[in-house]
């Protein structure tokens, strides 16, 4: 099914490599306004390529591209490979050091009705043009979507292992204290055990949804001006780091929902009148207990209210009413209840067209940060939800629907400066490009 390709990476040069902490930089979307700027004031972090800061973002990081590639800022390998990214992190309260495995490549950017590369979660259109406005001009892609495919015999693992032997990049610590390693494989043959494995797999899009349905754009506009396309020029093609499904360190993390509002202004008393016909509603004497209270719980739920905790879990005949046009795989998620019976039955924010649009609600992951806001009076109630579990993901997404948004934040996040991608015409005449490419389908 997917298809994949080496590239000839474009890197940092091996004096800027070797602090190359100064010059990764988190994805754009989940990082905070004040480490953006500590990451402006760098003239040559990655941040300038992935989101720059201009009326024409566009033309400045097509720019600054051309000027850091004439300086030798960035270089290119000579050699195709596939690269090798470990992400070494702890979780809060866990002494054990995870190690997440997977590899960077080049992947056919699938159309979604395919059904080789698989959604979790839809987009919002103005995001997916300024990513495929960036891509049009620059033709270089600076940071990696995440997907996953299933190999339950972990096949390609000795060889990412053996890879790793002898990396060629590493931090000391990112910014959300993961410490990330890359490696390159450049043996042929083991690029195409590689292409073998996945040519049998689906892939699930895991983050980078906007950035993929940008190349998808990018290139149903370079198709409809190349009529003769043969499908194997460069723009068919999309950076994605791969990661095994069936690996225990891939780790999927909870967003909790935060109501900054109650609509009409309802009382902490009358939200509670509202959830009981829905839930079972029990009073917990101390909200730091919540996350372990109601782990592992179907549709269950920790609520913080006015400065007391409540464990809160949906009536097993009330799920019937749960009437969204859409699969029940989604039906069953935990989010889904929350949001129908919460959002739409109790606070009558009607549809998820609606509640994405409501600025009501926050979404967020520290826990203790929810507690905080409610105390300080910045919210009115959090919302406190179990993670989202592999399962469930592959399940919806073999559905063909998609989660509530805000459902996954699979951790770590990967780090936009290790590893740049070309797309531009003249990688066409890559001389190992028909080493690995079979006709297309």
């Amino acid at each position: 099914m997917a298809e994949i390709q080496p590239l000839r990476g474009w890197r940092y040069n091996p004096t800027l490599s070797a602090n190359i902490d100064a010059y990764v930089s988190p994805l754009f979307d989940v990082v905070s306004a004040k480490q953006r700027e500590a990451l402006y004031r760098n003239p040559l972090n990655s941040i300038h390529l992935s989101v720059p800061r201009s009326d024409d973002p566009a033309a400045a990081a097509l720019a600054r591209l051309r000027e850091w590639q004439a300086a030798g800022v960035l270089r290119q390998d000579e050699l195709p490979g596939l690269y090798v990214y470990y992400q070494y992190f702890r979780l809060p309260g866990s002494s054990r050091e995870y190690c997440r495995k997977g590899f960077m490549c080049h992947i056919r950017a699938y159309d979604w009705d395919e059904n080789v590369v698989l959604r979790h979660e839809n987009t919002l259109p103005a995001s997916v043009n300024d990513r495929a406005e960036l891509l049009a001009r620059t033709q270089f892609q600076t940071s990696a979507t995440h997907g996953l495919y299933r190999d339950e015999q972990f096949e390609l693992e000795q060889y990412m292992d053996e890879a790793m032997r002898s990396p060629t990049l590493e931090t000391e610590e990112d910014y959300q204290g993961a410490r990330d390693v890359l490696a390159v494989i450049q043996d042929a043959a083991t690029i195409r055990s590689f292409q073998a494995i996945l040519a049998s797999r689906q892939v699930i899009l895991a983050d980078g949804h906007h950035r993929y349905e940008g190349s998808l754009a990018y290139r149903h506009a370079r198709q409809a001006a190349t009529p003769n396309a043969t499908g194997r020029e460069p723009w068919n093609y999309h950076l994605m780091y791969l990661t095994n499904a069936a690996a225990d360190d891939l780790r999927i993390l909870a967003t909790h929902r935060l109501l900054l509002e109650l609509p009409g202004n309802l009382s902490d008393a009358e939200l509670l009148a509202r959830l009981a016909p829905y839930f079972t509603i029990l009073p917990k004497e101390d909200a730091n207990d919540l996350p372990e209270i109601i782990a592992g719980k179907q549709w269950a739920f920790g609520v913080y209210l006015g400065g007391q905790a409540y464990k809160i879990r949906l009536r097993p005949e009330a799920h019937a009413l749960l009437n969204w046009d859409t699969t029940e795989e989604v039906k069953q998620l935990d989010l889904t209840v929350l949001h129908f019976f919460v959002l739409e039955k109790v606070l009558g924010i009607v549809g998820p067209d609606a509640q994405r649009a409501w600025p009501g609600i926050a979404y967020v992951r520290n826990f203790a940060e929810c507690l905080q806001r409610v105390d300080r009076g910045e919210a009115r109630a959090a919302f406190i939800v179990n993670e989202v579990s592999m399962a469930e993901v592959e399940a919806v997404c073999h559905s063909g629907a998609v989660m509530p948004p805000k459902s996954t934040f699979f951790y770590p996040k990967t780090i936009g400066g290790f590893l740049f991608s070309s797309i531009a015409d003249e990688e066409e005449g890559n001389l190992f490009t028909n080493q690995f490419q079979a006709r297309p389908a």
